[in-house]
């Protein structure tokens, strides 16, 4: 433990070596190296435990990245509280996804490219956090959205994933030009990519600037971080296998934004307007994401939406100041999201659908899976006395105290939070079955995983005080009143959808019918993804068709097909003098002689 905390280069060289090794064995050995995958996000636990058993942080490693002038571009890692917080979600949930996988892939024959990519995808979250200097965070940032890219697009074939991985993509490369542009002018402000030396700087910098940079860095985190409007490739990401929905899409990459607003926070701290914009995205992020999920028929869908909704959560909280909410709630969260997800996972494995229409009274089929569910849904609906219950209340009373009418939007999106949890829960898990498969339970192996991260998403609210001092935070009292409110509207919110849907009975027409236009416009998440399909995407084509059409193909190519036809014209006409005759070579040499000799004497007057 000790020895992969005092060696961060290790922590990242691991998986690096595992997804090339998981690869090279191919499928005649994978029964043996998929187990190797498992041993990446133990070292990246282990090493995050050792650093905040210990409280010592280590020291940079730093390479010269390159010059220019005076200053040196350094790449390096390092391993401090807030990296090791992050180490330990990491590898937590990366273990228990990587065991789940291998029963949930068990019959697909692309395993060995499946698991060396999530032993990538470990390395290179590893590496982000890590980061002692913006350029090797910004390597992870990269290669971490390259391994979303393709364990979304895993099943290739399927045209549909093919499409949401480039949406995916393409997305995300928005939010990380303005990542870049940003760090280009910490640059040239700094003269420094370091984030020691960076973070020292950032109250000497004029206040225009500082706000630009902040602003242009937040765009990368919302990109990431799937926050209004560049939310729109997360919903489509779960064409991905389930596993990497709950790793990737719930609880480590998407998390990287907020990481990166907390690792940056100086910047952030003497920029007011840039902070007034994260609590507006993250409050308008928080309250559409729920609405839209309150409708979802699809059971990853919901969890999708749910997944952008507690983001916003996240970011609001780090709009009014609260950093150490942000992170106690990024912790809490990406255990009972991932262990939904995963929950998720086991009942499509089990009936084959992903449609919660054709599901119901899986509880009794699935006990552990069912169980295991009831105490993520009850976290994530922040009900007493989970893990979700403290952090998300330390939110909202960090956003009622900044922002009051925020922080009554979060109230709202609180109790629409605790409707859509159990609207799903009634459907899937009680009343009759309404499938054609015969669901089980999916073995140890998948069921192991279930367990294992019910226990943080009950028992981490009551670490809320050595997490915010590991952080550097003073520990707050639990507001009595915020609390007393937020349960209040969670408990709202699960009874009006157990009196909606009454234990499972489908009512799901009765919802659209009741709910008119409305239903549509939420079911469409508010038309969003057709209007930047018709305003943007669009206009893009015919533009990118014009240019391949005049500019690639007539102008590019026509100069080169046309260098290609004049030199065949030259040959040919070069080749008619080619007669063999004497006289005729001999009348082009004195022709030729005379040209060149008027040449050089009007030259030489």
């Amino acid at each position: 433990m000790s020895l992969l905390a005092g060696n961060p280069l290790s922590v990242v060289a691991l998986p690096f070596a595992l997804a090339l090794l998981i690869a090279a064995g191919g499928k005649k050995f994978v029964s043996i190296t998929q187990w190797l995958a498992v041993v990446a996000p133990v070292a990246a636990a282990l090493a995050g435990v050792g650093v905040l058993a210990s409280s010592v942080p280590t020291a940079a490693q730093d390479v010269a990245w390159l010059s220019q002038g005076g200053s040196v571009v350094t790449a390096g890692l390092a391993i401090d509280n807030l990296t090791a917080v992050m180490l330990v979600i990491v590898g937590v949930v990366a273990t228990c996804v990587v065991v789940f996988s291998i029963g949930y892939m068990a019959d697909d024959d692309a395993r060995p490219r499946y698991f060396a990519l999530l032993a990538l995808f470990t390395g290179a979250m590893s590496m982000l956090v890590m980061a002692s200097s913006l350029v090797t965070l910004f390597i992870g940032w990269e290669l971490v959205g390259a391994c979303s890219y393709l364990l979304i697009g895993f099943w290739y074939r399927k045209p549909s994933a093919s499409a949401a991985a480039v949406k995916a993509f393409l997305t995300t490369r928005i939010g990380d030009v303005g990542m870049l542009l940003g760090l280009a002018l910490l640059w040239r402000v700094t003269g420094s990519l370091s984030i020691p030396e960076v973070l020292a700087a950032a109250p000497e910098i004029g206040a225009g600037i500082v706000t630009v940079i902040a602003l242009l860095l937040f765009v990368g985190a919302a990109g990431k971080s799937a926050q209004f409007p560049l939310h729109i490739w997360l919903p489509d990401a779960m064409e991905g296998p389930t596993p990497v929905s709950a790793l990737i899409h719930a609880a480590t990459m998407v998390a990287a934004g907020v990481f990166l607003v907390v690792r940056m926070w100086p910047v952030f701290e003497v920029a007011p307007i840039a902070l007034d914009v994260v609590l507006v995205v993250g409050v308008v992020t928080a309250f559409f994401a729920a609405t839209v999920a309150c409708v979802q028929l699809d059971i990853k869908k919901v969890l999708a939406y749910s997944t952008i909704s507690q983001l916003g959560f996240m970011f609001a909280a780090l709009g009014a100041g609260a950093t150490g909410a942000a992170m106690f709630h990024l912790t809490t969260h990406a255990a009972f999201k991932a262990l939904l997800f995963l929950g998720s996972g086991s009942v499509i494995h089990a009936v084959e659908t992903q449609d919660i229409r054709e599901m119901g009274g899986l509880l009794k089929k699935m006990p552990v899976t069912g169980t295991t569910w009831l105490i993520g849904v009850w976290a994530l609906s922040g009900l007493p006395l989970l893990s979700g219950f403290f952090s998300k209340d330390g939110v909202i009373a960090s956003v009622l105290h900044a922002a009051p009418l925020a922080g009554y939007a979060l109230i709202a999106a609180s109790l629409l939070t605790a409707f859509y949890a159990f609207r799903v829960t009634w459907f899937v898990f009680f009343g009759s079955y309404r499938g054609s498969a015969h669901p089980h339970e999916g073995g140890l192996v998948m069921t192991a995983p279930l367990i294992a991260l019910a226990v943080p998403a009950i028992a981490l609210g009551y670490f809320s005080a050595p997490f915010m001092q590991s952080l550097g935070h003073e520990a707050e009292a639990l507001d009595p009143v915020v609390a007393g409110v937020s349960v209040t509207v969670a408990v709202i919110g699960v009874l009006l959808a157990a009196a909606l849907y009454r234990l499972g009975v489908d009512r799901l027409e009765t919802e659209r019918t009741s709910l008119g236009p409305v239903h549509g416009v939420l079911f469409s998440a508010y038309g969003v993804d057709s209007f930047v399909t018709r305003f943007l995407v669009a206009p893009l084509e015919k533009v990118a068709s014009w240019f391949y059409e005049v500019v690639d193909r007539k102008v590019i190519d026509g100069a080169a097909e046309g260098t290609a036809k004049l030199t065949m014209l030259f040959g040919r006409l070069a080749s008619g003098l080619q007669t063999g005759e004497t006289d005729v070579y001999a009348s082009l040499l004195g022709v030729g002689f005379v040209v060149l000799m008027s040449i050089a004497i009007w030259l030489g007057r």
